[in-house]
């Protein structure tokens, strides 16, 4: 049976998010929210990731503004990028949260040098964060309609799915209740953690060689 891990980039957003936590709530599937900083920083956005935190989901730190890739950046703009994110997630519980998270902007789902900034790399094992990459990302951003399809198919060819999809509002989670449906009738199951070979830092500590990301 293979484990499926949702996650959602780029909110909260005030229509998509509130329709993407309905929906897990109705198939009592946790995830994970990899926000925006300036998101979080309205007054709406702060209440969605509340939301979020509250029924159980995890909400981790995905840049202030998704710009760019933070090794393209300035080590000054790369931390930036992450520490105005940190200062509006400070809020959350480490007690009913456990692990620190965030996730690089990649691009399309591009991997390679550029990823992370070496500047950034301090912050997290210094922090204790978790990184949290992807090996699957359907283009649910670019594609509203076909995602799915994509999404099925990589779910059906490894043990474990990493799903990147973003909760924003272009209609593409209108098709999340079909491909919620349709992976519990193949036989998934879901799980809130991540696999391994996507966690190149986990808790502050480097587990895998970073040199092919910074």
């Amino acid at each position: 049976m293979a484990k499926v891990t949702l996650t959602f980039d780029n909110g909260p957003d005030p229509q998509a998010t509130s329709l993407v936590l309905d929906c897990l709530a109705r198939h009592g599937v946790k995830s994970t929210f990899f926000v925006l900083g300036q998101n979080v920083s309205t007054p709406s956005g702060l209440d969605l990731a509340r939301r979020a935190s509250g029924e159980g989901h995890w909400i981790g730190n995905h840049t202030w503004s998704h710009a760019g890739r933070l090794g393209e950046m300035t080590a000054e703009a790369a931390l930036e990028e992450f520490d105005r994110t940190e200062e509006v997630l400070s809020w959350i519980d480490q007690c009913v949260q456990p692990i620190r998270l965030f996730r690089p902007r990649g691009g399309a789902g591009r991997m390679g040098r550029g990823l992370l900034h070496p500047a950034v790399v301090d912050r997290l094992t210094l922090g204790g964060y978790t990184c949290v990459l992807w090996n699957s990302v359907p283009g649910d951003f670019r594609d509203p309609d076909g995602w799915m399809d994509r999404a099925l198919a990589d779910c059906r060819t490894r043990e474990w799915s990493l799903v990147v999809l973003h909760d924003i509002s272009n209609g593409a989670m209108l098709h999340l209740d079909s491909f919620l449906s349709k992976l519990r009738e193949e036989g998934h199951s879901f799980t809130q953690y991540f696999p391994l070979d996507c966690t190149p830092i986990v808790s502050g500590k480097v587990v895998q060689a970073l040199d092919e990301f910074c």
